[in-house]
C-alpha cells in the first residue's frame, strides 16, 4: 500500500452502528508509556444500534451501552501509522495454538478476515497465512438460511467490497480468538473470514488483513456484546505523527474528565453519523451554508479511512482559509504527481511548532460542543522534502458527504 494511504469514499463503507469511543486516555488504560495528557479534551460519539432486523433491535435494548460496567475489557496495543502505512494496525490471535496476524482496525467494515492457507490470490503480508489444520478448535460454519454458502453448498462464505477497487472473499470459519497478553478479556470463539481471494489494497498491503469493528452479525464488537462478555462501546487512541501506535480498548472504560460529546442520529443513518456544523479555521467559521455538512449521508467518522474528505464547497473554502494564514510559506508541489496536493515547505521539522505557523481548526457539533485540532491533525508530512507538510483533508469528488478519516483522532504526544 502507498504511504497516501486508503483514499476510500464513503461508499465503500460497509453498515455501522452504536459507539466509537475516542478516547486520550485509552493509550494509559492499554499500558502505553506515559506520556504528557493533551490540552484539548478527547471526542466522544455515543451513537445508537440501527438494525434492519426487528428482532436484533429488541435484543439491543437490554444493553447498558457506553456507562455499562461490570465487564472485563479487551485491551490492545496499535501499531504503524498514517505516514508510512495509511493506517493503525492491532495484533490478534487466532485458533489453538495461537496463530498471530496484524490486522488494520476499521470501523467501516463488519468482518475480521485473514488470509487463509488455501488462498490462490492473496498477497505477500507480515504473518504466515491462517492454516485450519494446525487449530485444534477451528470448525467451518456450515451453509445455512442465513449465509451465502460456496459452491459445494458446504461452508458459509463472505465477500466486501470497496470504492477505491479491492475486494476480500472467503469462506467463514469459527475459532478461539485471543487478545494478548494486556486485555482482561479471556479468549473467546468467534467467526471470522478466511480469505480465499484479495484484490486492490487488500492484496498489496503489508497488513494481513482487516479487525472489523463495524455493526453487522459478522462483526468481532457485536459477536462479543452478544455474549455478554464486554459492554457495547470501544475506545481509540491514535499516535502522534512522529510517534504512530497507540492503544485500543473493546469495552467500557471510566470516561475522563471535561469529555466533548456529539451525538449520532441512528434513524438517519446505520453509519457512525455525527452532528457536524461549522468549520472554523483561526477562529472565523469557513463562509459556507451549514447544511452542506448534512448532504447524503452527513458527516461520517471511518477509522479505515486515512484522511478527511469534504463536499467541494467546504473544501474550497478549508483551502483558501488555511493557505491564507500561511503566506510566508511556500507552496509546492504534492510528493504523489498522482493527487494534487496542497503542500507548503519552510515549516521546519519540529512537529511541535506547526503551530507557529498553521492555524489551529475547529469543528462545532450540533450541541455547541466544540473540539479543536492541532496542525498535526489536519496536515501530512511531504515524503520527498524536509520540513514541507501537505493538507490531509480532501475534496470528497461529487459526493456531498463528509467523510472524517484517523488522521483527525491522532492525539499529538
Amino acid at each position: 500500500m502507498a504511504s497516501r494511504g486508503w483514499r476510500r469514499p464513503l461508499a465503500s463503507l460497509p453498515a455501522l452502528a452504536l459507539a466509537l469511543l475516542l478516547l486520550a486516555v485509552a493509550a494509559a488504560a492499554a499500558g502505553s508509556p506515559d506520556r504528557t495528557a493533551p490540552s484539548r479534551p478527547p471526542l466522544v460519539l455515543p451513537l445508537t444500534l440501527s438494525y434492519p432486523n426487528a428482532s436484533r433491535v429488541a435484543s439491543s435494548r437490554s444493553r447498558r451501552g457506553l456507562a455499562e460496567g461490570g465487564h472485563p475489557s479487551a485491551r490492545m496495543r496499535l501499531h504503524d501509522d498514517l505516514l508510512t502505512n495509511g493506517y493503525y494496525t492491532t495484533r490478534l490471535y487466532i485458533g489453538t495454538p495461537p496463530q498471530e496476524f496484524a490486522l488494520i482496525v476499521d470501523s467501516g467494515s463488519t468482518v475480521t478476515y485473514v488470509p487463509c492457507a488455501s488462498c490462490e490470490q492473496c498477497g505477500n503480508h507480515q504473518d504466515p497465512r491462517f492454516q485450519p489444520d494446525l487449530s485444534s478448535t477451528y470448525s467451518p460454519v456450515k451453509c445455512n438460511v442465513d449465509c451465502n454458502c460456496d459452491s459445494d453448498k458446504s461452508q458459509c462464505t463472505y465477500e466486501r467490497q470497496y470504492a477505491e477497487m479491492s475486494s476480500s472473499s472467503g469462506v467463514l470459519g469459527e475459532d478461539i480468538v485471543s487478545f494478548g497478553t494486556e486485555s482482561e478479556l479471556k479468549p473467546q470463539r468467534a467467526v471470522f473470514g478466511c480469505e480465499n481471494s484479495e484484490t486492490g489494497d487488500l492484496f498489496s498491503q503489508h497488513a494481513d488483513g482487516i479487525m472489523g469493528l463495524g455493526r453487522g452479525q459478522l462483526s468481532i464488537m457485536d459477536q462479543l456484546v452478544d455474549k455478554g462478555v464486554i459492554s457495547d462501546s470501544f475506545s481509540m487512541c491514535y499516535g502522534g505523527m512522529d510517534i504512530g501506535g497507540g492503544a485500543m480498548v473493546l469495552g467500557a472504560m471510566p470516561a475522563p474528565r471535561d469529555m466533548v460529546y456529539t451525538h449520532s442520529n441512528a434513524v438517519r443513518s446505520p453509519y457512525y453519523n455525527i452532528e457536524l456544523k461549522e468549520i472554523h479555521v483561526a477562529g472565523k467559521p469557513l463562509r459556507v451554508d451549514p447544511r452542506i455538512f448534512d448532504g447524503k449521508h452527513g458527516t461520517v467518522l471511518d477509522s479505515g479511512t486515512t484522511y478527511a474528505y469534504l463536499p467541494e464547497q467546504a473544501f474550497v473554502a478549508f483551502k483558501d482559509a488555511v493557505t491564507s494564514k500561511v503566506h510566508p510559506l511556500k507552496k509546492i508541489r504534492g510528493p504523489d504527481p498522482n493527487y494534487k496536493d496542497i503542500c507548503f515547505a519552510g515549516a521546519g521539522r519540529n512537529v511541535s511548532q506547526l503551530s507557529e505557523v498553521f492555524p489551529k481548526v475547529d469543528m462545532v457539533f450540533g450541541n455547541g460542543q466544540k473540539l479543536s485540532l492541532s496542525p498535526e491533525n489536519y496536515l501530512f508530512r511531504h515524503s520527498k522534502v524536509e520540513g514541507a507538510y501537505c493538507l490531509g483533508v480532501f475534496q470528497n469528488g461529487k459526493d456531498p458527504t463528509t467523510l472524517l478519516g484517523e488522521s483527525l483522532y491522532v492525539i499529538p504526544l
